[in-house]
């Protein structure tokens, strides 16, 4: 599953500027009600609910909040960098500054997790976050979060 995939047309957000995790997850939720239709507040209050369960940040100025939501029909992802580092809770006490948001529907498990994988594979590359720290605009990020990363596998 590729991110070019997943991610949604001008679902690139070059700087955004938030006070908080709660005010990041705010405007995420706003962002991607506009490009998938649903409910600002709904994907909001879910977005609080799974956060709650246990912060989405991974380490080193990443987040990947994620949720599942009915009445959507296929995987959504949004990315921002933020304008500052916020605090997100993450396991080693980093602040966030790069956050992938990713919407699945409500019984897509196994593409949800595909998903994840996806992403996460994608951070993990040094030079990749390198280039997302540096772009100097959406297309740049959109370029960066997109290209073809070499395999891995044995």
């Amino acid at each position: 599953m590729d991110l070019c995939d997943l991610l949604a047309p001008d679902g690139v957000i070059a700087s955004l500027k938030a006070s908080s995790k709660k005010d990041a997850l705010e405007q995420l939720a706003a962002a991607a009600a506009e490009k998938t239709g649903l409910d600002r507040l709904e994907i909001f209050n879910t977005l609080l609910q799974r956060e709650r369960l246990g912060s989405t940040g991974l380490g080193a100025g990443i987040a990947i909040p994620h949720v599942k939501l009915a009445g959507l029909t296929k995987i959504v992802c949004l990315f921002a960098r933020l304008t500052d580092p916020i605090e997100f809770d993450s396991h080693d006490d980093q602040p966030v500054d790069l956050v992938f948001l990713l919407l699945a529907p409500e019984h897509a498990s196994g593409d949800h997790l595909k998903a994840l994988a996806s992403i996460s594979r994608l951070v993990r590359e040094p030079s990749v976050i390198d280039s997302l720290r540096k772009a100097p605009d959406a297309e740049t990020l959109r370029q960066a979060l997109t290209r073809t990363l070499p395999s891995h596998a044995a």
